[in-house]
């Protein structure tokens, strides 16, 4: 592919027809996606702006489809994606902007790790190949072993080669999918730190990833995609939130467990109130109403309920494996 094919260089003018100035850096518009028979994305509508968005669903859900769809690799059965205001599919310059990390190898192990970064920022275009592949493999954390060849790489060192690949030119979209897997705890933590320092100067990050926890730690917004459908959006505790057919289970730590407990008890919001030696673990059917019946409760009124100090009030059913769990059962 030549630097013409992907539009200008960085420095040169926008050519004419250039992407709105603006515009979302994703926007899913009723998309829907079938392979023959098997539907495997179903009329999804939903927006990525600048920051990390999470993609959750189980395996089969159609979240790769939904990646392939953004970065262009695929063209929509039915509705509309657009990249900075523009078809990926009708607008190849628009890669410019745009990188995709793949969950699948696609790396030629007869290659160096600085060869195959190098090779991409060629592809684009890029003036200072050698400068721009040196920065993105010390971004990752390969720069001492850039020289060696990928096919002696552990799972975590291609997963970053691929990263490494994917930001050396900057760009302003990134698709992830699966990239936490074959990462140590380490590697992980590194990772997410990157991708946080990438949306803090502005950059979409949308990443796919069966671990919930390591999603409920990074992105501030979450879609989650069951059988080819959008089920929800928002962030993890709003999405917990919304599920006002099922109870809430909040651990609380007072002064005296025992006398709040009684306050509580007789409260409509309140169905359960069980009381151990250090807890003191309630369930209730509205959490916002819960949070005010706490503090009004721990205030006391009087001699015969004097005030309670609260040294813990923790929801313990807000982390995305309950939310998850909940829509799949729904």
């Amino acid at each position: 592919m030549s630097a013409a094919a992907v539009g200008p260089l960085p420095g040169q003018a926008p050519s004419v027809g250039a992407p709105p100035v603006g515009a979302p850096p994703l926007v899913f518009d009723h998309v829907s996606h079938w392979y023959g028979d098997v539907v495997a994305v179903n009329d999804v509508s939903a927006t990525v702006e600048p920051g990390i968005t999470g993609l959750l669903g189980p395996n089969g859900a159609g979240k790769s489809t939904l990646l392939q769809m953004a970065a262009g690799l695929i063209a929509p059965s039915s509705g509309g994606v657009r990249v900075f205001g523009e078809s990926p599919v009708e607008r190849p310059a628009i890669f410019r902007r745009v990188a995709l990390v793949p969950e699948r190898e696609a790396l030629p192990g007869m290659l160096s790790a600085r060869a195959f970064v190098e090779a991409r920022a060629t592809l684009l275009g890029l003036r200072d190949v050698r400068g721009a592949a040196a920065r993105a493999l010390a971004l990752v954390e390969l720069d001492l072993v850039a020289d060696r060849k990928v096919q002696g790489f552990s799972k975590g060192m291609r997963q970053r080669t691929k990263l490494a690949a994917a930001l050396v030119h900057e760009p302003q979209l990134v698709l992830l999918d699966e990239p936490f897997n074959g990462l140590d705890p380490r590697q992980r933590l590194q990772m997410m730190r990157l991708l946080e320092a990438r949306a803090a100067a502005g950059t979409a990050v949308l990443l796919s990833s069966h671990i919930l926890e390591e999603i409920e730690g990074v992105a501030s917004r979450i879609l989650v995609v069951l059988a080819g459908r959008l089920a929800a959006s928002g962030d993890h505790r709003t999405l917990r939130r919304l599920m006002t057919d099922r109870p809430h289970t909040v651990r609380l730590r007072a002064s005296d467990n025992r006398a709040l407990a009684a306050r509580l008890v007789a409260h409509p919001v309140v169905i359960g109130v069980e009381v151990d030696a250090h807890d003191l673990t309630v369930r209730t059917t509205d959490f916002t109403a819960f949070s005010r019946l706490v503090l009004r409760a721990a205030q006391g009124h009087g001699a015969h309920a004097p005030a309670l100090t609260l040294y813990e009030v923790q929801p313990t059913d807000e982390s995305l494996e309950h939310v998850f769990a909940y829509l799949v059962e729904r």
